[in-house]
């Protein structure tokens, strides 16, 4: 980026969580580790930047179940890089015991042609890493 939002781009995506410390900690690691950096923090919320988009962590001011297959927002989808890249992400993912989803398919599970990791937040929002150059849904 050359200092200004390119027109459509998504600016931000802010999400409620249940506990902002413990999802602090694991949207840190994964977004860190997609090459974000630690952009804004405040008593209820948390944000990292990268290329002029922004992801916003906020304390939740209800607690209430959620789920991804009720309508609004299933999942966030962020491109890795290379299918290495992909494949040292599961493997952090899986030294920090988090669960990988669709793991009878993974790295397929979105098709023979999509390369990628699925796994959940801890509040339950399905989050995927897409090899650059995979096919799109």
């Amino acid at each position: 980026m050359t200092g200004h939002e390119t027109r459509g781009q998504i600016n931000h995506v802010e999400l409620y969580v249940r506990d902002l410390e413990r999802s602090a900690e694991w949207w840190g690691w994964l977004l860190e580790s997609l090459g974000y950096r630690p952009y804004q923090m405040w008593d209820e919320g948390i944000s990292w930047l990268l290329d002029g988009t922004y992801i916003v962590l906020v304390q939740a001011p209800i607690d209430d179940e959620v789920d991804r297959r009720h309508p609004g927002l299933n999942h966030l989808a962020f491109t890795a890089g290379s299918r290495d890249e992909v494949d040292q992400l599961t493997q952090a993912a899986r030294d920090r015991d988090e669960r990988v989803l669709y793991e009878d398919r993974h790295p397929f599970a979105g098709g023979d042609d999509h390369y990628a990791l699925f796994i959940e937040d801890p509040d339950g929002i399905k989050v995927e890493i897409v090899a650059h150059g995979s096919g799109h849904h």
